[in-house]
């Protein structure tokens, strides 16, 4: 597989290890943060796809904040957003969706549902 960047923003450790761990076992290159500091970079970060993986429920910005940011500054074009939510966020999924979101996954979730939500998404180059 192409490298391909993946953002993985979420305010758990724990989390941020395991949806890395997946990832790696899928062959995705991944680069984790997590917060609002990256964001002016991320364009100037080379011309290599990349994924942002966002959870819902974060303090200070929460995900859907983040995703509003990403499609304003026009990074969301270049870099699909998937959404990382617990089980009682359907509100929350609908308005990510509605924003621009190319998808969701559920928290607690298996290794194969990340891989099987992550890679349509990177094999379309729409």
């Amino acid at each position: 597989m192409d490298e391909i960047r993946v953002l993985i923003v979420d305010d758990s450790s724990v989390m941020r290890k395991m949806i890395e761990h997946s990832l790696r076992n899928a062959g995705i290159q991944i680069r984790r943060s997590w917060g609002i500091r990256w964001l002016e970079a991320l364009p100037a970060q080379g011309q290599h796809r990349r994924l942002v993986l966002s959870d819902i429920n974060m303090p200070v910005m929460n995900g859907l904040e983040l995703l509003q940011r990403l499609c304003a500054t026009g990074i969301a074009k270049g870099a699909p957003v998937i959404m990382i939510t617990t089980e009682g966020g359907e509100s929350e999924v609908v308005q990510a969706l509605a924003y621009g979101a190319r998808g969701y996954i559920r928290k607690p979730f298996a290794a194969e549902q990340i891989r099987e939500q992550i890679l349509p998404v990177l094999a379309d180059k729409t």
